[in-house]
């Protein structure tokens, strides 16, 4: 491991990341993304916008033999993701906007993705290139929605995790036929608003809109210290690897 580099655990040390020291580093998000998608054996998964392989790898982590595909537009966490996914992790350079022609010809059982949260119109830049890279939305939300949905086999599953306030915004952006569409709102504690949403689609999916009840991260009304106070259906996610139930 060079210095520039830190090798992290995820779910309780079952799995090892290589991330930069700086920029930008996968936190608990990709893991709860991971965790809410129902995958089987043997199934295909395209991670759009993988960074290093973070919700790819967690997902695998739980359920053995899926097919991973990654994609990453800045090749130095391409190059982080095929060495934290060896064999495991097929990693594809390339644009969301653009991606390369055997890619548009496969579709797959789930695709999944945690586009960059903060419109920069509204907010300040990020000093590393790649932590603004991975946060900031130079590529608008609708059209990750849209690059998802077209990879989808018919039946396939789409999750995406963002902020709160963007939900109006991927609604309006899923394609016509994708249905069943189903909203987890992830609040960090009792009494307080969700700051995050888990959308779920299915492509031809015929199933009726279901809003959640939202998912409390942490225990107690505010933050009183820096120790760990995930509740324990939370902490079972982050640190056993247990799936996250619609």
């Amino acid at each position: 491991m060079t210095s520039d580099l830190t090798r992290d655990a995820f779910l309780g040390g079952r799995l090892h990341l290589h991330q930069p020291r700086s920029g930008y580093r996968a936190g608990v998000d990709p893991v709860l993304l991971a965790a809410s998608v129902p995958a089987q054996s043997g199934q295909t998964v395209l991670d759009l916008g993988c960074g290093v392989g973070a919700a790819a790898l967690c997902l695998a982590a739980r359920v053995p033999g899926l097919k991973l595909t990654g994609v990453e537009m800045q090749p130095e966490y391409a190059a982080l993701a095929r060495r934290n996914g060896g064999d495991a992790l097929e990693v594809i350079v390339a644009d969301i906007t653009a991606l390369p022609l055997e890619l548009r010809q496969r579709q797959f059982d789930h695709v999944i993705t945690n586009p960059p949260y903060f419109n920069r119109r509204a907010s300040r830049s990020a000093h590393n290139a790649g932590r603004e890279t991975a946060l900031g939305e130079t590529t608008p939300l609708t059209d990750w929605v849209k690059a998802a949905a077209k990879r989808l086999k018919p039946k396939g599953y789409v999750h995406i995790i963002h902020r709160a306030e963007r939900l109006p915004d991927i609604l309006q952006a899923l394609p016509n036929g994708m249905g069943s569409i189903e909203v987890l709102p992830l609040s960090p504690r009792v009494g307080r608003l969700a700051e995050l949403v888990i959308v779920r689609a299915r492509k031809n999916g015929r199933g009726a809109f279901k809003l959640h009840p939202s998912v409390i991260l942490h225990e107690g009304t505010q933050h009183e210290s820096d120790a760990d106070s995930y509740v324990p259906t939370i902490k079972s996610v982050l640190r056993d690897g247990a799936a996250l139930e619609f």
